[in-house]
């Protein structure tokens, strides 16, 4: 499978990466041999494999969530140490923006 360089764009521009001409043309050729190996496993039959998600046979350790309440000492400590706060709030990166924000 072939990939375009107009591929090679989309997927970078999804995976947030800037490339110059001669690395889309790189990454091209050598992502398109990643997908020609995968085309390769399509020919393998796998009708009476059993699907196997997990191959440890480990097991989650789960617990139940709790709330724990916290000392007003407590809370006063970890307040004091943060490096940037508003009031009693504690002042952290945005998670779901799409630039730098604060």
């Amino acid at each position: 499978m072939k990939l375009s360089l107009e591929e090679v764009e989309n997927i970078a521009d999804l995976a947030r990466l800037s490339l110059t001409e001669s690395e889309k043309k790189r990454y091209a050729d050598e992502l398109s041999v990643v997908l020609d190996y995968i085309e390769m496993l399509d020919e393998v039959n796998t009708d009476d494999i059993e699907g196997t998600n997990q191959v440890t046979e480990l097991e989650d350790v789960v617990r139940e969530d709790e709330v724990v309440e916290s000392s007003d000492e407590t809370k006063k400590k970890i307040i004091e140490q943060f490096p940037q706060k508003m009031g009693n709030l504690l002042k952290v990166k945005a998670v779901f923006s799409s630039s730098d924000e604060e």
